[in-house]
């Protein structure tokens, strides 16, 4: 029996966050908002947004003891998130800074602090939050050899999702357990090496060929292509007006990760996703952004 839908192992970060009109260019200083402190991170982003929409959720991750481990601590318990899996010290809280344009797109420079001392013996003495979870996600804000010590560890029958930001390449026995591997345009040419030519599903082959079982690329407003051996097939985007697209991506994985424990297809589970991620782009901010499943069904 399961206790969690799903297991995020992952980062947590205070977002500090400013709006400007636009972005510098190299060497140019900007005026921009009041600085703005959200929780964030993409493990703890993964978190919250599956357990807003009705998930059974846990993390593993590290903070600092720090306001800012605090601040994380207090978002994650308050969406229903369970914290046993929450270490802390080693290193002040993780820090991200993110700049805001008008249209909505960020850009984000991160500090790892405590989730780069997410150790491989972290996850080795969390094994009973492992064998007690459905899914396990991860992505690459911590360690690469904490994420390969969860696959070695990871369950028979629990499934495991990765989405590999920020990117780099990836060992066979880490691309071997993907089911799926969900990467956007940036992420897929790193995976490949540098090596991605043609259409989307071009991309997908050439990253099925590299090992993962399933492979989701993510196409911005185009919506997402899913793939596997045996098909492929596009998920259309919904249109809404974008006000901050920071954490769309964290919400679109948790959301295709819960769906795909329930049972549902990967392109089912894909389509239920892309609506998730559209919610969480209509309000600013990351956790704060992240809808419900009744906003989910009202869109």
């Amino acid at each position: 029996m399961h206790g969690y839908d799903l297991l995020v192992v992952g980062s947590a970060n205070a977002d500090l966050v400013i709006g400007v009109d636009r972005r510098p260019a190299a060497g140019e200083t900007v005026l921009g908002s009041d600085l703005v402190t959200h929780p964030g991170g993409k493990g703890a982003n993964q978190a919250v947004a599956a357990a807003r929409l009705g998930a059974r959720t846990a993390l593993l991750a590290r903070v600092g003891e720090d306001a800012h481990g605090q601040l994380l601590g207090d978002s994650l318990r308050a969406a229903g998130v369970d914290t046993a899996g929450i270490l802390t010290g080693g290193a002040p809280t993780g820090v991200a800074l993110i700049t805001v344009d008008p249209s909505g797109d960020n850009s984000i420079v991160v500090s790892p602090g405590a989730n780069g001392r997410l150790a491989p013996e972290d996850v080795r003495t969390s094994a009973g939050l492992l064998h007690a979870s459905r899914v396990v996600s991860a992505q690459l804000e911590i360690p690469l050899e904490t994420v390969e010590e969860v696959v070695r560890n990871l369950p028979s029958g629990t499934r495991f999702v990765l989405n590999p930001s920020p990117p780099r390449p990836l060992p066979a026995e880490v691309l071997a357990a993907c089911d799926p591997l969900i990467v956007n345009e940036h992420e897929a040419r790193v995976i490949a090496g540098g090596k991605l030519d043609g259409s989307p599903e071009e991309w997908a082959a050439a990253l099925l060929a590299l090992g993962p079982r399933s492979v989701v690329v993510t196409l911005g407003s185009e919506g997402a292509l899913v793939a596997t051996a045996e098909s492929m097939a596009r998920v259309p985007s919904v249109q809404v007006e974008a006000v901050d697209t920071t954490g769309a991506g964290d919400a679109f994985t948790a959301a295709l990760a819960w769906r795909l424990g329930a049972g549902s297809s990967l392109p089912d589970a894909a389509a239920y996703a892309a609506r998730v991620g559209a919610a969480a782009v209509t309000r600013p901010g990351a956790q704060e952004s992240f809808p419900t499943a009744e906003e989910v069904e009202a869109l």
